[in-house]
């Protein structure tokens, strides 16, 4: 009986460490948002979206945990979580989750204000000073743990068989990587270097997801610079192709896994939406991807230097827009962006897992552009005030109105029908 009962113990114990192995969400298109306000995205039936999740957010500056405080634990470290943004986060990807929404995570890393925490997540060859979002510290013993515990908890809460928290489905490691002196700053770096480091802290990213689930994604995140370079100085930023070879050649080295691409395939000025403007080729050789030749890095996935085991890496949009301009045409022009861009994806094969449109409303402090569905109030940083023509163009995706919307922007895109848009 004791025995019996031994075994049962031991195989219930089994089960709950397995993890878990619901298959990615299919959904009935990749239509998508970064997502500002919930029951506006809820409206416009997106299927999709886009949340930023801080690493160093989630670490609370005492070293030790109060009584009942969470806790995340690796290599013999563990670390105090702040239990505020984690409650935040529940509230945020549930609201979306439990409505059907396939939430997709930036993992993304600012300086923190607390020297501690700056020490622990930032990787510390990181210039004192230049860049927005940081490499990870996987350098050091206790970095490298803190990494591992966070990426875990994370894992545990909300990528498990347990949604009771909200879920997850795909998680973006870092941010537009190869303009690392910006958005991945750790220094000045050859290609080789930045690869080595990147696929380091992927893998780690990845094994803490494996362990609670069998199929959420993992992706890289790049931007439209592919044969070219987004910075003069080659040790500040790297073609977007050279890093993909580089990062796959290392993983293949290490034991192959399945990671996948996050592309921001922003118009090729981002100050001007007409996308079908854009001076690109639809070789691998083209110096940037944008909307018009988005095949290029589809195919790429797909080519045996990058597939695994013999099937395309996923291909996610997880940041693009299109700007409202000063010209007469402005609003026009940026609805037919969305157009151009929707019957591109459309003719890609299902290659795309997401598209998610950035932004819902314009924000103030982005450098003067106006991607935004809504506007913002004049005077205030992010606060909605009228919504745009490309609004009710995105309502309109996966409904029987979206062909006559659409059609209504092929003159402005210079085309006679969408079909001119079939890869070449």
């Amino acid at each position: 009986m004791h025995l019996l009962l031994l075994a049962a113990l031991l195989i219930s114990s089994m089960a709950a460490a397995a993890p878990d192995q619901a298959p990615y969400p299919k959904t009935p298109s990749p239509k998508g948002l970064q997502v500002q306000m919930v029951d506006d995205l809820l409206e416009l039936g997106v299927h999709h979206a886009g949340i930023n999740l801080t690493l160093h957010g989630l670490l609370s500056p005492a070293k030790e945990a109060k009584p009942g405080q969470p806790t995340a634990t690796a290599d013999g470290y563990t670390f105090a979580i702040n239990e505020a943004y984690v409650k935040s986060l529940d509230r945020q990807i549930k609201a979306l989750s439990d409505k059907g929404v396939v939430v997709t995570a930036i993992l993304i890393t600012y300086r923190s204000p607390n020297e501690r925490i700056r020490a622990l997540t930032v990787h510390p060859q990181a210039d004192p000073v230049k860049g927005t979002t940081m490499a990870a510290n996987t350098v050091t013993p206790e970095g490298r743990a803190c990494y591992a515990a966070l990426t875990d908890f994370i894992a545990r809460r909300w990528c498990s068989a347990d949604a009771s928290h909200g879920r997850l489905w795909g998680w973006v490691i870092s941010n537009e990587v190869n303009s690392h002196h910006e958005w991945h700053q750790m220094g000045p770096v050859t290609v080789g270097q930045l690869a080595t480091q990147y696929e380091d802290q992927v893998r780690l990213a990845w094994t803490s997801l494996r362990r609670h689930s069998a199929h959420a994604r993992v992706y890289l995140s790049m931007e439209h610079h592919w044969n070219s370079q987004g910075h003069a100085d080659p040790l500040q930023a790297c073609r977007g192709r050279a890093l993909l070879e580089a990062f796959a050649r290392r993983a293949k080295e290490r034991g192959d896994f399945d990671w996948h691409l996050a592309f921001h395939p922003y118009p090729s000025n981002l100050r001007d939406p007409r996308t079908w403007l854009d001076k690109v080729t639809f070789d691998d050789d083209s110096k940037k991807v944008t909307f018009k030749n988005l095949e290029v890095v589809a195919r790429k996935l797909a080519s045996p230097e990058i597939n695994f085991e013999g099937k395309p890496r996923r291909l996610s949009l997880t940041e693009q827009g299109f700007d409202v301009t000063k010209r007469p045409e402005a609003l026009a022009e940026q609805a037919a962006a969305y157009a151009y861009a929707w019957e591109k994806i459309a003719r890609l094969d299902g290659a795309i897992d997401a598209f998610l449109y950035h932004r819902q409303v314009d924000h103030a402090k982005e450098g003067g552009l106006r991607f935004g569905l809504w506007s913002n109030k004049p005077g205030t940083i992010f606060e909605p005030d009228q919504k745009r023509p490309i609004w009710h163009l995105m309502k309109a995706v996966d409904s029987p109105e979206w062909t006559s919307m659409a059609a209504q922007y092929l003159k402005t895109c210079g085309l006679k029908s969408w079909d001119e848009l079939n890869p070449k």
